[in-house]
């Protein structure tokens, strides 16, 4: 079977025939780059269809996953979500706004704030992480386990080695 990462392989090989055993590289890139969209996509459809944005499910259930009492404060939330705080303050402000989260000062330091999960805000986590995961299931449901243990592997490795191995 033939994809569109092959074909654009095969052009270069016409085009560059000196480039053919430099084109490795494009074989998985590529379709990791086109499978990141897909899976985008399909995450991006199924958080509208529950009322939430991509980026509101990622707050939710970086949350709820840090356990009771499913708060943080806004510099760790940031190192675990990876945005800047701009786009993290009026993600927090638009989700506030819905009663999802709320912004609590810690009785330790007034001066810390904490990012914390409403009641509302936990219970649509649990929806959404249910159906989240049956979704992910559909999206990769044709891939032999076997099959999909191996290219586990190999992001792994492929993350450790650009030193992406901690949230944290």
């Amino acid at each position: 079977m033939s994809d569109v990462v092959d074909a654009i392989v095969g052009q270069w090989e016409k085009e560059r025939p000196a480039l053919a055993d430099d084109l490795w590289p494009v074989q998985f890139i590529a379709r990791v780059q086109r499978a990141n969209r897909v899976i985008e996509r399909e995450v991006k459809t199924f958080c509208a269809e529950h009322g939430v944005e991509m980026g509101e499910f990622d707050v939710l259930t970086t949350l709820r996953r840090s356990g009771p009492p499913y708060a943080l404060t806004a510099g760790a939330f940031l190192k675990a979500a990876m945005v800047t705080s701009g786009a993290i303050t009026n993600r927090i402000d638009r989700m506030e706004a819905k009663g999802l989260v709320e912004r609590v000062r810690d009785s330790g330091d007034r001066r810390t704030v904490k990012i914390r999960l409403t009641e509302r805000g936990q219970e649509l986590t649990d929806v959404l992480m249910a159906g989240h995961l049956r979704n992910h299931a559909r999206i990769l449901g044709g891939i032999d386990p076997a099959e999909m243990e191996r290219a586990v592997a190999v992001l792994r490795t492929f993350l450790e080695q650009h030193g992406d191995t901690s949230i944290t």
